[in-house]
């Protein structure tokens, strides 16, 4: 396959993540998180699995969109559960330690997919890490729950509470500024995290004259060090918030910028093991900025939207972030060289800062108009939940 295919496979996911993650997390916010994210896991494990099975393009294009079917609940189910489980002034902090499972998936994936295809071919690469994902979706079913949250507004009159209409919930997403910019600054964030998450052992592999394994094992080391950035940014950007309220969008406005110069300066400047260094510290600042951002989509909106709140910043993030980084780069490899279309990407991460950066004028007023209700818990499964 051309560089472009590859290309295509990785972001026929995010494709389709694009298009369920909005009417999926309707369904969470309404119905039931732990059931909608066991249901989920389980069908994209069922889709990982059946990638080892395609025979041409076309099947392992269709099932890799079936993947993103499956993911789309994810997200902003776990989110709003998380959300409601701490207070808000924890809330990017346990973000960060739940969206560490990210870079450690990633990096995982990447390090494991390279040694099972090169001794076993890459059909039991999709098998093997099917296995475990269907698993954990069965033992999602005896997760805590919170109850629905009714969708009310507060009121003038003698009614004080009423029930909101369509033109409220479109106002919850459309309204606040610093929710709209947030996630664009997700999806410019997101469209570099992708596209090097594909690319770096391709890289490696073709810069350096490495195996699959070893160039997988090398990217694959700088995408776990996010598990690090991703905890740090949380509780750095939650220890700001505590003296300054806005913090939660200048720290990833920092970190942002942070990692354009960085990434800049080790694609551009720098071979060898320095460059190497620089892709090692870049591992870390790169994903410092998701913590705080996925917390704003919760902080902004009413608590009966939360899952809603994240699924459109899912849609915003996949459809100007994950679904073009990866042919991006590919496309502008097929005609220039993989080098010099990966040293594109730290401008994005740039006008994230921006992004970030301008939306922090208006976060204060924003979180400040958020209907206030308290969020009651399903009571523990006999025997004792997880």
């Amino acid at each position: 396959m051309s560089d472009t295919q590859c290309g295509l496979l990785i972001s026929a996911v995010y494709w389709s993540i694009l298009i369920f993650s909005l009417p999926v997390s309707i369904l969470v916010d309404r119905w039931s998180r732990k059931k909608s994210i066991a249901l989920m896991a389980l069908l994209w494990s069922l889709a990982t699995g059946a990638c080892a099975f395609t025979r041409s393009f076309g099947q392992l294009f269709a099932a890799r969109t079936a993947i993103g079917l499956g993911e789309a609940g994810y997200a902003p189910g776990g989110t709003a559960m998380i959300s409601a489980l701490f207070p808000e002034e924890k809330r990017a902090k346990i973000l960060g330690l739940w969206n560490a499972s990210i870079p450690l998936g990633s990096a995982l994936g990447i390090v494991l997919g390279g040694v099972i295809a090169d001794r076993f071919g890459w059909r039991h690469a999709f098998g093997i890490v099917a296995i475990p994902g269907m698993i954990i979706a069965l033992l999602f079913f005896f997760v805590k729950d919170y109850k629905t949250v009714a969708l009310i507004k507060s009121a003038k009159g003698p009614h004080r509470k009423i029930r909101m209409n369509r033109k409220d919930y479109v106002h919850q997403f459309t309204h606040p500024k610093s929710l709209i910019f947030n996630n664009l600054a997700f999806a410019a964030n997101v469209f570099v995290t992708t596209a090097l998450m594909s690319w770096l052992p391709t890289y490696f592999s073709r810069t350096e004259g490495l195996s699959m394994t070893k160039a997988g094992g090398k990217a694959g080391a700088i995408m776990f060090l996010a598990v690090l950035g991703a905890p740090l940014g949380g509780w750095l950007s939650d220890l700001w918030r505590r003296k300054k309220l806005k913090a939660r969008m200048l720290f990833p406005a920092c970190t942002s910028f942070l990692t354009a110069v960085i990434f800049f300066t080790a694609l551009v400047l720098f071979h060898g093991p320095a460059q190497y260094i620089a892709f090692l510290i870049g591992g870390i600042s790169i994903a410092a900025f998701v913590p705080a951002s996925v917390a704003v989509t919760q902080d902004v909106v009413h608590p009966g939207l939360r899952a809603t709140s994240l699924s459109l910043n899912v849609v915003i993030q996949h459809l100007l972030g994950s679904s073009l980084g990866p042919i991006f780069v590919g496309v502008l490899s097929d005609r220039l060289g993989l080098t010099v279309a990966l040293s594109f990407l730290p401008f994005f991460t740039a006008l994230a800062a921006l992004f970030f950066l301008v939306g922090s004028f208006y976060y204060q007023r924003d979180i400040d108009a958020v209907e206030k209700i308290d969020i009651e818990f399903e009571k523990p499964i006999t025997g004792g939940g997880l």
